[in-house]
Protein backbone atom coordinates (compact mmCIF):
# COMPACT_ATOMS: atom_id res chain seq x y z
CA UNK A 1 0.00 0.00 0.00
CA UNK A 2 1.33 3.43 -0.95
CA UNK A 3 0.03 6.94 -1.63
CA UNK A 4 0.52 8.34 -5.13
CA UNK A 5 -0.26 11.74 -6.68
CA UNK A 6 -2.40 10.79 -9.70
CA UNK A 7 -4.66 12.23 -12.33
CA UNK A 8 -8.15 10.76 -12.25
CA UNK A 9 -7.26 8.87 -15.45
CA UNK A 10 -4.05 7.58 -13.86
CA UNK A 11 -5.90 6.47 -10.72
CA UNK A 12 -8.19 4.33 -12.89
CA UNK A 13 -5.23 2.89 -14.78
CA UNK A 14 -3.32 2.03 -11.60
CA UNK A 15 -6.42 0.52 -10.02
CA UNK A 16 -7.00 -1.65 -13.09
CA UNK A 17 -3.41 -2.92 -12.90
CA UNK A 18 -3.72 -3.60 -9.17
CA UNK A 19 -7.02 -5.40 -9.81
CA UNK A 20 -5.38 -7.96 -12.10
CA UNK A 21 -5.84 -6.32 -15.48
CA UNK A 22 -4.87 -8.39 -18.50
CA UNK A 23 -5.66 -5.91 -21.28
CA UNK A 24 -6.54 -2.30 -21.95
CA UNK A 25 -8.05 -1.36 -25.30
CA UNK A 26 -8.59 2.20 -26.48
CA UNK A 27 -8.41 4.82 -29.19
CA UNK A 28 -6.92 8.17 -28.09
CA UNK A 29 -9.47 10.84 -27.28
CA UNK A 30 -9.37 13.67 -24.74
CA UNK A 31 -10.05 13.32 -21.82
CA UNK A 32 -9.51 9.54 -21.66
CA UNK A 33 -6.12 9.26 -23.40
CA UNK A 34 -3.95 9.22 -20.27
CA UNK A 35 -5.33 5.86 -19.09
CA UNK A 36 -3.70 3.93 -21.92
CA UNK A 37 -0.55 6.07 -21.79
CA UNK A 38 -0.13 5.36 -18.07
CA UNK A 39 -0.43 1.60 -18.64
CA UNK A 40 1.98 1.78 -21.57
CA UNK A 41 4.61 3.41 -19.32
CA UNK A 42 3.97 1.09 -16.39
CA UNK A 43 6.69 -1.37 -15.39
CA UNK A 44 3.97 -3.31 -13.57
CA UNK A 45 2.08 -3.72 -16.86
CA UNK A 46 5.26 -4.70 -18.67
CA UNK A 47 6.10 -7.34 -16.05
CA UNK A 48 2.57 -8.73 -16.29
CA UNK A 49 2.54 -8.70 -20.11
CA UNK A 50 -0.63 -6.62 -20.04
CA UNK A 51 -1.99 -5.87 -23.52
CA UNK A 52 -1.59 -2.10 -24.05
CA UNK A 53 -1.59 -1.30 -27.77
CA UNK A 54 -3.88 1.32 -29.30
CA UNK A 55 -6.81 0.02 -31.36
CA UNK A 56 -7.87 1.26 -34.79
CA UNK A 57 -11.08 2.73 -33.35
CA UNK A 58 -13.41 2.41 -30.38
CA UNK A 59 -15.53 -0.31 -31.98
CA UNK A 60 -12.56 -2.62 -32.47
CA UNK A 61 -11.36 -1.77 -28.96
CA UNK A 62 -14.73 -2.72 -27.47
CA UNK A 63 -14.87 -5.98 -29.38
CA UNK A 64 -11.34 -6.96 -28.34
CA UNK A 65 -12.18 -6.24 -24.70
CA UNK A 66 -15.27 -8.46 -24.99
CA UNK A 67 -13.00 -11.17 -26.41
CA UNK A 68 -10.65 -10.93 -23.42
CA UNK A 69 -13.64 -11.12 -21.07
CA UNK A 70 -14.84 -14.17 -23.01
CA UNK A 71 -11.52 -15.86 -22.16
CA UNK A 72 -12.09 -15.16 -18.46
CA UNK A 73 -9.60 -12.34 -18.01
CA UNK A 74 -10.12 -8.77 -16.84
CA UNK A 75 -10.22 -6.04 -19.46
CA UNK A 76 -10.93 -2.32 -19.58
CA UNK A 77 -11.88 -0.43 -22.74
CA UNK A 78 -11.40 3.35 -22.67
CA UNK A 79 -12.82 6.13 -24.84
CA UNK A 80 -14.25 9.63 -24.77
CA UNK A 81 -17.98 10.13 -24.99
CA UNK A 82 -18.24 10.43 -28.78
CA UNK A 83 -16.12 7.28 -29.01
CA UNK A 84 -18.94 5.37 -27.35
CA UNK A 85 -21.09 6.28 -30.35
CA UNK A 86 -18.57 4.42 -32.51
CA UNK A 87 -18.55 1.47 -30.10
CA UNK A 88 -22.32 1.47 -29.58
CA UNK A 89 -23.04 -1.73 -31.53
CA UNK A 90 -20.78 -4.09 -29.56
CA UNK A 91 -21.43 -2.13 -26.34
CA UNK A 92 -25.20 -2.62 -26.51
CA UNK A 93 -24.80 -6.27 -27.45
CA UNK A 94 -22.33 -6.85 -24.59
CA UNK A 95 -25.21 -6.18 -22.20
CA UNK A 96 -26.92 -9.23 -23.74
CA UNK A 97 -23.85 -11.47 -23.87
CA UNK A 98 -22.86 -10.45 -20.38
CA UNK A 99 -19.29 -10.78 -19.13
CA UNK A 100 -17.12 -13.67 -18.07
CA UNK A 101 -13.90 -12.02 -16.93
CA UNK A 102 -14.44 -8.57 -15.45
CA UNK A 103 -15.22 -5.97 -18.13
CA UNK A 104 -15.18 -2.19 -17.52
CA UNK A 105 -16.24 0.31 -20.18
CA UNK A 106 -14.55 3.59 -19.18
CA UNK A 107 -16.07 6.66 -20.81
CA UNK A 108 -14.75 10.18 -20.25
CA UNK A 109 -17.36 12.86 -20.92
CA UNK A 110 -16.47 16.44 -21.84
CA UNK A 111 -19.08 18.92 -20.54
CA UNK A 112 -18.65 22.39 -22.08
CA UNK A 113 -16.97 20.76 -25.07
CA UNK A 114 -13.37 21.68 -24.25
CA UNK A 115 -12.19 19.43 -27.09
CA UNK A 116 -15.31 17.80 -28.47
CA UNK A 117 -18.17 18.21 -30.93
CA UNK A 118 -20.87 17.82 -28.29
CA UNK A 119 -21.32 17.33 -24.55
CA UNK A 120 -23.39 14.13 -24.46
CA UNK A 121 -23.90 12.26 -21.20
CA UNK A 122 -22.74 8.63 -21.34
CA UNK A 123 -24.89 7.64 -18.36
CA UNK A 124 -27.76 7.43 -20.84
CA UNK A 125 -25.93 4.70 -22.76
CA UNK A 126 -25.62 2.58 -19.61
CA UNK A 127 -29.29 3.16 -18.86
CA UNK A 128 -30.11 2.34 -22.50
CA UNK A 129 -28.15 -0.92 -22.26
CA UNK A 130 -29.61 -1.60 -18.76
CA UNK A 131 -26.27 -2.29 -17.14
CA UNK A 132 -24.79 -0.98 -13.88
CA UNK A 133 -22.65 2.14 -13.95
CA UNK A 134 -20.47 4.00 -11.48
CA UNK A 135 -19.45 7.65 -11.30
CA UNK A 136 -16.62 8.67 -8.95
CA UNK A 137 -16.53 12.10 -7.34
CA UNK A 138 -12.76 12.20 -6.76
CA UNK A 139 -9.50 10.42 -7.62
CA UNK A 140 -9.60 8.07 -4.62
CA UNK A 141 -13.10 6.97 -5.56
CA UNK A 142 -11.96 6.51 -9.15
CA UNK A 143 -9.33 4.09 -7.86
CA UNK A 144 -11.64 2.26 -5.45
CA UNK A 145 -14.58 2.05 -7.86
CA UNK A 146 -12.38 0.45 -10.53
CA UNK A 147 -11.75 -2.45 -8.13
CA UNK A 148 -15.45 -2.54 -7.27
CA UNK A 149 -16.53 -2.49 -10.92
CA UNK A 150 -14.37 -5.49 -11.79
CA UNK A 151 -15.76 -7.41 -8.82
CA UNK A 152 -19.35 -6.45 -9.66
CA UNK A 153 -18.82 -7.38 -13.30
CA UNK A 154 -17.62 -10.87 -12.42
CA UNK A 155 -20.18 -11.44 -9.64
CA UNK A 156 -23.18 -10.46 -11.78
CA UNK A 157 -21.65 -11.43 -15.14
CA UNK A 158 -22.21 -8.04 -16.71
CA UNK A 159 -20.13 -5.26 -18.23
CA UNK A 160 -19.98 -2.17 -16.01
CA UNK A 161 -19.74 1.37 -17.37
CA UNK A 162 -17.58 3.87 -15.47
CA UNK A 163 -18.16 7.53 -16.26
CA UNK A 164 -15.76 10.35 -15.49
CA UNK A 165 -15.68 13.94 -16.72
CA UNK A 166 -12.88 16.24 -17.85
CA UNK A 167 -12.25 17.92 -14.46
CA UNK A 168 -11.83 14.61 -12.66
CA UNK A 169 -9.87 12.96 -15.47
CA UNK A 170 -7.33 15.79 -15.68
CA UNK A 171 -6.89 16.91 -12.06
CA UNK A 172 -4.53 15.37 -9.49
CA UNK A 173 -4.97 14.20 -5.93
CA UNK A 174 -3.37 11.79 -3.50
CA UNK A 175 -4.54 8.20 -3.96
CA UNK A 176 -3.96 5.36 -1.51
CA UNK A 177 -3.42 2.14 -3.43
CA UNK A 178 -4.01 -1.51 -2.53
CA UNK A 179 -1.86 -4.58 -2.88
CA UNK A 180 -2.18 -5.95 -6.38
CA UNK A 181 -3.92 -9.23 -7.12
CA UNK A 182 -2.82 -11.69 -9.82
CA UNK A 183 -4.41 -11.80 -13.23
CA UNK A 184 -7.19 -14.28 -13.85
CA UNK A 185 -6.36 -17.57 -15.50
CA UNK A 186 -7.99 -18.40 -18.81
CA UNK A 187 -11.41 -19.76 -17.94
CA UNK A 188 -14.16 -20.11 -20.53
CA UNK A 189 -17.71 -19.51 -19.34
CA UNK A 190 -19.91 -22.46 -18.46
CA UNK A 191 -22.61 -21.53 -20.98
CA UNK A 192 -21.25 -22.26 -24.48
CA UNK A 193 -24.08 -20.23 -26.06
CA UNK A 194 -23.56 -17.09 -23.98
CA UNK A 195 -21.72 -15.18 -26.68
CA UNK A 196 -23.72 -16.53 -29.65
CA UNK A 197 -26.39 -13.91 -30.21
CA UNK A 198 -28.65 -15.88 -32.50
CA UNK A 199 -32.20 -14.62 -31.93
CA UNK A 200 -33.20 -17.68 -29.87
CA UNK A 201 -30.23 -17.19 -27.51
CA UNK A 202 -30.48 -13.41 -27.46
CA UNK A 203 -34.17 -13.46 -26.52
CA UNK A 204 -33.46 -15.75 -23.59
CA UNK A 205 -30.47 -13.73 -22.42
CA UNK A 206 -32.36 -10.46 -22.74
CA UNK A 207 -34.93 -11.80 -20.28
CA UNK A 208 -32.03 -12.71 -17.97
CA UNK A 209 -30.67 -9.15 -18.29
CA UNK A 210 -34.05 -7.72 -17.26
CA UNK A 211 -34.14 -10.09 -14.29
CA UNK A 212 -30.59 -9.06 -13.31
CA UNK A 213 -31.77 -5.48 -12.89
CA UNK A 214 -33.18 -6.49 -9.51
CA UNK A 215 -29.63 -7.43 -8.46
CA UNK A 216 -28.22 -4.23 -9.96
CA UNK A 217 -30.62 -2.10 -7.86
CA UNK A 218 -29.95 -4.22 -4.76
CA UNK A 219 -26.20 -3.65 -5.16
CA UNK A 220 -26.78 0.07 -5.60
CA UNK A 221 -28.75 0.16 -2.32
CA UNK A 222 -26.38 -1.99 -0.23
CA UNK A 223 -22.84 -1.60 -1.59
CA UNK A 224 -22.07 1.54 0.42
CA UNK A 225 -21.12 3.50 -2.69
CA UNK A 226 -24.29 5.58 -2.42
CA UNK A 227 -24.50 7.48 0.86
CA UNK A 228 -27.37 9.25 2.59
CA UNK A 229 -25.98 12.08 4.75
CA UNK A 230 -28.65 13.50 7.06
CA UNK A 231 -29.11 17.23 7.69
CA UNK A 232 -31.08 19.40 10.08
CA UNK A 233 -32.79 21.62 7.49
CA UNK A 234 -35.51 19.54 5.81
CA UNK A 235 -36.78 22.38 3.64
CA UNK A 236 -34.68 20.88 0.86
CA UNK A 237 -32.83 17.67 0.12
CA UNK A 238 -29.91 17.53 -2.32
CA UNK A 239 -29.04 14.67 -4.65
CA UNK A 240 -25.47 15.07 -5.92
CA UNK A 241 -23.86 12.64 -8.33
CA UNK A 242 -20.21 12.11 -9.21
CA UNK A 243 -18.07 15.23 -9.27
CA UNK A 244 -21.15 17.39 -8.57
CA UNK A 245 -20.85 16.24 -4.95
CA UNK A 246 -17.42 17.91 -4.78
CA UNK A 247 -18.84 21.09 -6.28
CA UNK A 248 -21.55 21.08 -3.61
CA UNK A 249 -19.10 20.58 -0.75
CA UNK A 250 -16.82 23.37 -1.96
CA UNK A 251 -19.57 25.69 -0.72
CA UNK A 252 -19.26 24.09 2.74
CA UNK A 253 -15.53 24.01 3.60
CA UNK A 254 -16.31 22.38 6.95
CA UNK A 255 -18.31 19.67 5.04
CA UNK A 256 -21.28 20.66 7.22
CA UNK A 257 -24.11 21.03 4.72
CA UNK A 258 -27.36 21.77 6.63
CA UNK A 259 -29.53 19.89 4.13
CA UNK A 260 -29.84 16.11 3.77
CA UNK A 261 -27.56 14.97 0.92
CA UNK A 262 -27.81 11.79 -1.13
CA UNK A 263 -24.43 11.18 -2.74
CA UNK A 264 -24.84 9.09 -5.90
CA UNK A 265 -21.87 7.05 -7.08
CA UNK A 266 -23.48 3.84 -8.31
CA UNK A 267 -26.43 3.29 -10.62
CA UNK A 268 -29.22 2.24 -11.07
CA UNK A 269 -30.58 4.86 -8.71
CA UNK A 270 -31.09 3.72 -5.09
CA UNK A 271 -34.86 4.02 -5.03
CA UNK A 272 -35.25 3.45 -1.28
CA UNK A 273 -32.85 6.29 -0.44
CA UNK A 274 -34.65 8.62 -2.83
CA UNK A 275 -38.02 7.72 -1.26
CA UNK A 276 -36.56 8.47 2.18
CA UNK A 277 -35.46 11.95 1.04
CA UNK A 278 -38.85 12.63 -0.56
CA UNK A 279 -40.62 11.62 2.65
CA UNK A 280 -38.48 13.93 4.80
CA UNK A 281 -37.89 17.00 2.60
CA UNK A 282 -40.12 19.67 1.10
CA UNK A 283 -38.18 19.88 -2.18
CA UNK A 284 -35.23 18.21 -3.89
CA UNK A 285 -32.33 19.87 -5.71
CA UNK A 286 -30.51 17.63 -8.18
CA UNK A 287 -26.86 18.43 -8.89
CA UNK A 288 -25.43 16.33 -11.71
CA UNK A 289 -22.75 16.89 -14.34
CA UNK A 290 -24.20 16.54 -17.82
CA UNK A 291 -27.80 15.93 -18.79
CA UNK A 292 -30.68 15.92 -16.28
CA UNK A 293 -30.79 12.12 -16.11
CA UNK A 294 -31.50 11.81 -12.38
CA UNK A 295 -33.86 14.77 -12.46
CA UNK A 296 -35.92 13.15 -15.23
CA UNK A 297 -36.00 9.80 -13.44
CA UNK A 298 -37.19 11.37 -10.19
CA UNK A 299 -40.31 12.58 -11.91
CA UNK A 300 -41.09 8.93 -12.64
CA UNK A 301 -39.96 7.45 -9.32
CA UNK A 302 -41.76 9.93 -7.08
CA UNK A 303 -45.56 9.86 -7.28
CA UNK A 304 -46.12 12.81 -4.95
CA UNK A 305 -46.17 16.54 -5.59
CA UNK A 306 -42.68 17.25 -4.21
CA UNK A 307 -40.85 19.93 -6.17
CA UNK A 308 -37.75 18.72 -8.02
CA UNK A 309 -35.23 21.43 -8.97
CA UNK A 310 -32.18 21.26 -11.20
CA UNK A 311 -31.25 21.77 -14.83
CA UNK A 312 -34.75 21.31 -16.22
CA UNK A 313 -36.41 24.12 -14.30
CA UNK A 314 -33.53 26.57 -14.68
CA UNK A 315 -32.26 26.40 -11.09
CA UNK A 316 -28.98 25.22 -12.62
CA UNK A 317 -27.77 25.98 -16.17
CA UNK A 318 -29.06 23.58 -18.83
CA UNK A 319 -25.78 23.44 -20.76
CA UNK A 320 -22.07 23.41 -19.96
CA UNK A 321 -20.09 22.31 -16.94
CA UNK A 322 -21.51 22.51 -13.48
CA UNK A 323 -19.37 24.37 -10.94
CA UNK A 324 -19.48 25.44 -7.26
CA UNK A 325 -20.61 28.97 -8.16
CA UNK A 326 -23.76 27.75 -9.92
CA UNK A 327 -24.57 25.61 -6.92
CA UNK A 328 -24.00 28.52 -4.53
CA UNK A 329 -26.63 30.53 -6.39
CA UNK A 330 -29.02 27.54 -6.34
CA UNK A 331 -28.49 27.31 -2.56
CA UNK A 332 -29.41 31.03 -2.17
CA UNK A 333 -25.87 31.93 -1.14
CA UNK A 334 -24.13 35.10 -2.26
CA UNK A 335 -23.10 34.90 -5.90
CA UNK A 336 -19.36 34.20 -5.75
CA UNK A 337 -18.74 34.95 -9.41
CA UNK A 338 -15.79 37.28 -9.91
CA UNK A 339 -15.62 40.49 -11.88
CA UNK A 340 -16.20 40.31 -15.64
CA UNK A 341 -13.20 39.96 -17.89
CA UNK A 342 -12.08 43.41 -19.08
CA UNK A 343 -12.55 44.15 -22.78
CA UNK A 344 -8.81 44.77 -23.13
CA UNK A 345 -8.21 41.04 -22.58
CA UNK A 346 -8.39 39.60 -26.06
CA UNK A 347 -9.34 35.95 -26.63
CA UNK A 348 -6.62 33.71 -28.01
CA UNK A 349 -8.06 31.25 -30.50
CA UNK A 350 -6.28 27.93 -31.07
CA UNK A 351 -3.86 27.78 -33.97
CA UNK A 352 -1.70 25.27 -35.82
CA UNK A 353 1.82 24.99 -34.41
CA UNK A 354 4.62 26.92 -36.07
CA UNK A 355 6.14 24.52 -38.57
CA UNK A 356 3.03 22.32 -38.79
CA UNK A 357 2.84 20.53 -42.16
CA UNK A 358 -0.89 21.26 -42.38
CA UNK A 359 -0.10 24.96 -42.92
CA UNK A 360 1.58 24.29 -46.26
CA UNK A 361 -1.10 21.73 -47.19
CA UNK A 362 -3.88 24.30 -46.68
CA UNK A 363 -1.97 27.04 -48.49
CA UNK A 364 -1.66 24.79 -51.54
CA UNK A 365 -5.25 23.58 -51.33
CA UNK A 366 -6.66 27.10 -51.05
CA UNK A 367 -4.82 28.24 -54.16
CA UNK A 368 -5.87 25.18 -56.14
CA UNK A 369 -9.52 25.69 -55.13
CA UNK A 370 -9.66 29.40 -56.02
CA UNK A 371 -11.22 28.84 -59.48
CA UNK A 372 -14.04 26.77 -58.00
CA UNK A 373 -15.40 29.02 -55.27
CA UNK A 374 -16.15 28.44 -51.59
CA UNK A 375 -17.94 25.69 -49.70
CA UNK A 376 -16.53 22.59 -51.39
CA UNK A 377 -13.97 21.32 -48.86
CA UNK A 378 -15.11 18.88 -46.16
CA UNK A 379 -12.90 18.16 -43.18
CA UNK A 380 -12.62 15.78 -40.26
CA UNK A 381 -11.61 15.51 -36.60
CA UNK A 382 -8.00 16.39 -35.86
CA UNK A 383 -5.50 19.25 -35.63
CA UNK A 384 -6.34 20.11 -39.22
CA UNK A 385 -9.86 21.12 -38.12
CA UNK A 386 -8.17 24.44 -37.31
CA UNK A 387 -8.20 25.01 -41.06
CA UNK A 388 -11.69 26.41 -40.45
CA UNK A 389 -10.17 29.46 -38.73
CA UNK A 390 -8.23 32.41 -40.12
CA UNK A 391 -5.92 32.76 -41.91
CA UNK A 392 -6.94 29.64 -43.85
CA UNK A 393 -10.77 29.58 -43.82
CA UNK A 394 -10.27 26.47 -45.90
CA UNK A 395 -12.86 23.95 -44.69
CA UNK A 396 -16.64 23.94 -44.41
CA UNK A 397 -17.57 20.89 -42.34
CA UNK A 398 -16.45 18.92 -39.31
CA UNK A 399 -19.05 16.43 -38.12
CA UNK A 400 -17.52 13.17 -36.91
CA UNK A 401 -14.59 10.82 -37.48
CA UNK A 402 -14.52 9.77 -41.13
CA UNK A 403 -17.37 12.04 -42.26
CA UNK A 404 -15.22 14.19 -44.54
CA UNK A 405 -15.02 11.58 -47.32
CA UNK A 406 -18.65 10.49 -47.20
CA UNK A 407 -19.92 14.07 -46.96
CA UNK A 408 -17.82 14.99 -49.98
CA UNK A 409 -19.31 11.99 -51.75
CA UNK A 410 -22.87 12.94 -50.79
CA UNK A 411 -22.39 16.55 -51.88
CA UNK A 412 -20.99 15.32 -55.20
CA UNK A 413 -23.97 13.01 -55.57
CA UNK A 414 -26.11 16.13 -55.09
CA UNK A 415 -24.31 17.86 -57.99
CA UNK A 416 -21.80 20.03 -56.10
CA UNK A 417 -18.39 19.79 -57.82
CA UNK A 418 -15.49 19.52 -57.40
CA UNK A 419 -15.62 18.30 -53.78
CA UNK A 420 -12.58 17.72 -51.59
CA UNK A 421 -12.23 15.71 -48.38
CA UNK A 422 -9.48 16.52 -45.87
CA UNK A 423 -8.72 13.79 -43.33
CA UNK A 424 -5.79 12.88 -41.08
CA UNK A 425 -3.82 9.66 -41.34
CA UNK A 426 -5.02 8.27 -38.00
CA UNK A 427 -8.61 9.37 -38.58
CA UNK A 428 -8.48 7.66 -41.98
CA UNK A 429 -7.65 4.27 -40.47
CA UNK A 430 -10.14 4.93 -37.65
CA UNK A 431 -13.19 5.35 -39.87
CA UNK A 432 -12.26 6.80 -43.24
CA UNK A 433 -11.43 3.57 -45.06
CA UNK A 434 -15.02 2.40 -45.46
CA UNK A 435 -15.99 5.89 -46.61
CA UNK A 436 -13.33 5.75 -49.30
CA UNK A 437 -14.56 2.31 -50.33
CA UNK A 438 -18.04 3.74 -50.92
CA UNK A 439 -16.56 6.40 -53.21
CA UNK A 440 -14.42 3.84 -55.08
CA UNK A 441 -17.36 1.47 -55.63
CA UNK A 442 -19.32 4.27 -57.31
CA UNK A 443 -16.28 6.01 -58.81
CA UNK A 444 -17.50 9.27 -57.36
CA UNK A 445 -15.33 12.15 -58.63
CA UNK A 446 -13.89 13.43 -55.35
CA UNK A 447 -10.38 14.34 -54.25
CA UNK A 448 -9.27 13.07 -50.85
CA UNK A 449 -6.33 14.68 -49.04
CA UNK A 450 -4.97 12.36 -46.35
CA UNK A 451 -2.79 14.64 -44.26
CA UNK A 452 -0.08 12.24 -43.13
CA UNK A 453 1.87 13.65 -40.18
CA UNK A 454 2.86 10.14 -39.01
CA UNK A 455 1.05 10.41 -35.69
CA UNK A 456 -2.22 11.06 -33.87
CA UNK A 457 -1.28 14.67 -33.28
CA UNK A 458 -4.36 16.17 -31.64
CA UNK A 459 -4.29 13.82 -28.65
CA UNK A 460 -0.57 14.02 -27.91
CA UNK A 461 1.33 12.16 -30.61
CA UNK A 462 0.28 8.52 -30.26
CA UNK A 463 1.42 6.12 -32.99
CA UNK A 464 -0.88 6.06 -36.00
CA UNK A 465 -2.15 2.77 -37.44
CA UNK A 466 -1.61 4.36 -40.86
CA UNK A 467 2.16 4.70 -40.44
CA UNK A 468 3.81 3.38 -43.58
CA UNK A 469 0.56 1.82 -44.82
CA UNK A 470 -1.47 4.56 -46.53
CA UNK A 471 -0.51 3.84 -50.12
CA UNK A 472 -1.09 0.09 -49.79
CA UNK A 473 -4.42 0.65 -48.02
CA UNK A 474 -5.64 2.99 -50.76
CA UNK A 475 -4.54 0.52 -53.45
CA UNK A 476 -6.31 -2.27 -51.60
CA UNK A 477 -9.52 -0.25 -51.49
CA UNK A 478 -9.38 0.11 -55.25
CA UNK A 479 -8.00 3.62 -55.84
CA UNK A 480 -6.11 3.65 -59.15
CA UNK A 481 -2.38 3.76 -58.49
CA UNK A 482 -1.76 6.69 -60.87
CA UNK A 483 -4.23 8.74 -58.83
CA UNK A 484 -2.53 8.13 -55.50
CA UNK A 485 -0.16 11.10 -55.30
CA UNK A 486 2.35 11.80 -52.49
CA UNK A 487 3.46 15.42 -52.00
CA UNK A 488 5.77 17.18 -49.54
CA UNK A 489 3.98 20.00 -47.69
CA UNK A 490 6.79 22.56 -47.62
CA UNK A 491 6.86 26.21 -48.65
CA UNK A 492 9.50 25.54 -51.33
CA UNK A 493 7.22 22.86 -52.84
CA UNK A 494 4.16 25.11 -52.99
CA UNK A 495 3.87 25.52 -56.75
CA UNK A 496 4.44 21.81 -57.40
CA UNK A 497 1.82 20.89 -54.77
CA UNK A 498 -0.77 23.29 -56.25
CA UNK A 499 -0.16 21.68 -59.65
CA UNK A 500 -0.74 18.14 -58.29
CA UNK A 501 -3.93 19.15 -56.48
CA UNK A 502 -5.25 20.99 -59.55
CA UNK A 503 -4.60 17.95 -61.76
CA UNK A 504 -6.52 15.64 -59.44
CA UNK A 505 -9.40 18.08 -59.05
CA UNK A 506 -9.88 17.79 -62.81
CA UNK A 507 -9.93 13.96 -62.70
CA UNK A 508 -13.44 12.49 -62.96
CA UNK A 509 -12.94 9.69 -60.47
CA UNK A 510 -11.56 9.02 -57.00
CA UNK A 511 -8.13 10.47 -56.36
CA UNK A 512 -6.05 10.48 -53.18
CA UNK A 513 -3.33 13.01 -52.42
CA UNK A 514 -1.09 12.33 -49.42
CA UNK A 515 0.75 15.41 -48.09
CA UNK A 516 3.44 13.61 -46.09
CA UNK A 517 5.59 15.27 -43.39
CA UNK A 518 6.03 14.42 -39.72
CA UNK A 519 4.21 16.42 -37.03
CA UNK A 520 6.59 19.13 -35.79
CA UNK A 521 5.85 18.27 -32.14
CA UNK A 522 6.47 14.55 -32.63
CA UNK A 523 9.66 15.32 -34.52
CA UNK A 524 10.83 17.64 -31.74
CA UNK A 525 10.20 14.98 -29.09
CA UNK A 526 11.94 12.32 -31.14
CA UNK A 527 15.04 14.48 -31.72
CA UNK A 528 15.15 15.40 -28.04
CA UNK A 529 14.92 11.73 -27.01
CA UNK A 530 17.86 10.85 -29.27
CA UNK A 531 20.04 13.48 -27.59
CA UNK A 532 19.36 12.11 -24.10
Amino acid sequence: MQKLLLLGDEAIAQAALDAGLSGVYAYPGTPSTEIMEYVQRSKQAEAGNVHRKWSANEKTAMEAAIGMSYAGKRAIVCMKHVGLNVAADPFMNSAITGANGGLIVLVADDPSMHSSQDEQDSRYYARFAQIPYVEPSNQQEAYDLTHFAFELSERLHTPVLMRVTTRLAHSRAGVVTRESRPQNEINLCGNPKQFILLPANARRQYVELIEKNVEFIKSSETSGNNKYIDGTDKSMGIIASGIAYNYLMENYPDRNCPYPVLKITQYPLPTAMIEKMADECESILVAEEGYPLIEEQLRGILDRGIRVKGRLDGTLPRVGELNPNFLAVALSMADPHGAPVPEIVAPRPPALCVGCPHIDSYNALNEAMEPYGKGKVFSDIGCYTLGALPPFNAIYSTVDMGASITMAKGATDAGLTPCVAVIGDSTFTHSGMTSLLDAVIEQTPITVLILDNSTTGMTGGQESHALGRLISICKGLGVEEEHIRVIKPLANQHEANVKVISEELAYQGVSVIIPQRECIQTLSRRVKAKKQ
